[in-house]
């Protein structure tokens, strides 16, 4: 990829990638959007190149990390309530990735059932 640059995380949208792209340059964190110009000029693409990439400079990751973990919206149930870990009770939870173990889910992964995962001890529920 780019030498001495780390993807932090990716995003569908260039706006979501502009806002955390603002937040670590303003804590002094060297930031690059890769493929931003790509998605704004087709929006329609985005999944399939992989969405807006947020770099990160290697010698700012940890850092970097630390503060996008801090920052990032987590999982809300129906009624607006943080989710919480089973393991650990925390309530900083993902959208786990899909598993698509069988044919039925790689055709229609609309159909696998919404896991989540605990970004602090990795629990997925």
């Amino acid at each position: 990829m780019i030498d001495n640059y780390t993807i932090l995380t990716t995003f569908p949208y260039s706006t979501e990638a502009q806002i955390t792209k603002s937040k670590l340059e303003d804590e002094g964190i060297a930031v690059m959007l890769l493929d931003e110009k790509t998605v704004d000029s087709d929006p329609l693409i985005s999944q399939a190149i992989g969405g807006v990439k947020l770099l990160v400079s290697d010698s700012d990751f940890e850092k970097a990390l630390k503060i996008f973990n801090a920052i990032r919206p987590y999982e809300l149930d129906s009624n607006n309530n943080p989710i919480h870990c089973l393991s650990c009770n925390s309530s900083h939870i993902l959208i786990a990735p899909l598993e698509r173990k069988n044919l039925f889910h790689m055709l229609f992964p609309f159909f696998e059932k919404t896991k989540y995962i605990c970004n602090d001890c990795k629990t997925i529920f």
